[in-house]
């Protein structure tokens, strides 16, 4: 039985069951509460944990997303069902702490992850194509360190301990959301004050978890592995996430096509590109989307965990520095279009130059 699942999950048919789960999910916390075209945000989420635990103090993005802890803990029992809880540790974690702040960073420029770019588009957000096209050409350039021999060391065999030590933090996340004591922070309007019910979005973490854990779901992998063996296993799982998320926004009636006036986007289309890329440079170098070091971190990577936690802290910054990107507003009915302010800009600009020099430095051959 065991055997027999294992090779369906690796099969391209596993793969495109786990997109097609993923954009139903996405679609129906949409519609049972949680932000508009931006059903599943693995970023924005992050951000939103951070801002609930006071790391930063934008009002507006403040909760508990249970979604996030869900996702490592649905991983966490898969891998043990499957005998792949395996704790490693040591490749670069603070190259890696770094990585994940300015993929945050890069992320909350655009105004959302690798996912949210692709749930985007399945609510009509045409906008997101130029994020999208960012996203691809900072993996392209990873892609290019990784052929010239980048690479951030192997990572070592860890006592059991280690392993479970990032699932133990998101089971005291869970804890807090469930028992939400008064120190515990929460968005009373705006995208922080949108989600779905408790209970639902835990059980849809824990099965994204699952699916994700046994497909070795992920969407900066999909774009690697076309750029690096024109593989594109990994891309029907994104391709159906983004067909099957399309087709439910419409049967409920959440598709809008347009390039501006789009729920929690801006139409600043240049740092929506830069944005994207510093993400896509980031994902790259660090071996994963933010969806992909979660759930690495629920089978025991302390690599990935480390990445984890400089998102949130990159988060942190952004908001408690300005460096996030505002959404477009209309104003007496003329639209302001939003984006990054210049020290958003500037901070995705330094963000670029830090990734460049950790793929041009972290060669093991040079070519």
């Amino acid at each position: 039985m065991r055997s027999n699942l294992t090779r369906f999950f690796a099969s391209r048919a596993g793969i495109i069951v786990a997109g097609v789960i993923i954009g139903v999910i996405a679609a129906l916390l949409q519609r049972l509460g949680n932000p508009p075209n931006m059903g599943v945000c693995v970023a924005c989420f992050q951000r939103d944990i951070a801002g609930a635990l006071g790391l930063h103090r934008a009002a507006v993005v403040q909760y508990l997303r249970p979604e996030i802890p869900a996702f490592v803990l649905g991983s966490l029992l898969a891998a043990l069902a499957f005998r792949e809880f395996k704790p490693r540790a040591g490749s670069a974690p603070v190259a890696r702490f770094v990585l994940g702040a300015f993929a945050m960073i890069g992320a909350l420029a655009f105004l959302g992850c690798p996912w949210r770019t692709l749930l985007r588009l399945a609510g009509g957000d045409l906008g997101a194509l130029f994020g999208l096209a960012g996203l691809v050409a900072g993996i392209g350039v990873g892609v290019g360190f990784l052929r010239s021999g980048y690479s951030l060391g192997r990572s070592q065999p860890a006592r059991a301990l280690a392993g479970w030590i990032f699932p133990a933090l998101m089971i005291g996340v869970v804890l807090l959301a469930l028992f939400r004591p008064g120190f515990i922070l929460a968005s009373e309007s705006g995208p922080g004050s949108l989600h779905a019910p408790l209970l639902i979005s835990l059980v849809a973490g824990l099965l994204i978890g699952v699916v994700a854990q046994r497909t070795r779901f992920c969407t900066m992998g999909a774009i690697r592995d076309v750029f690096v063996a024109r593989d594109t296993h990994l891309l029907s799982g994104a391709l159906a996430l983004l067909v099957v998320a399309f087709a439910m926004n419409a049967l409920l009636g959440k598709v809008h096509f347009g390039f501006r006036g789009q729920p929690i986007a801006h139409s600043n289309y240049l740092w929506s590109f830069l944005g994207m890329g510093l993400s896509g440079l980031a994902f790259a170098l660090a071996g994963g989307c933010p969806g992909r070091q979660l759930f690495m971190a629920g089978e025991g990577d302390g690599d990935s965990g480390i990445f984890v936690l400089g998102m949130i802290a990159g988060a942190a910054f952004a908001h408690n520095f300005a460096l996030a990107a505002a959404p477009d507003k209309v104003v007496e009915g003329v639209l302001q279009v939003g984006g990054p302010a210049a020290a958003g800009q500037v901070a995705v600009v330094i963000g670029l130059a830090v990734c460049l020099a950790l793929g041009f430095g972290m060669r093991e051959r040079w070519k």
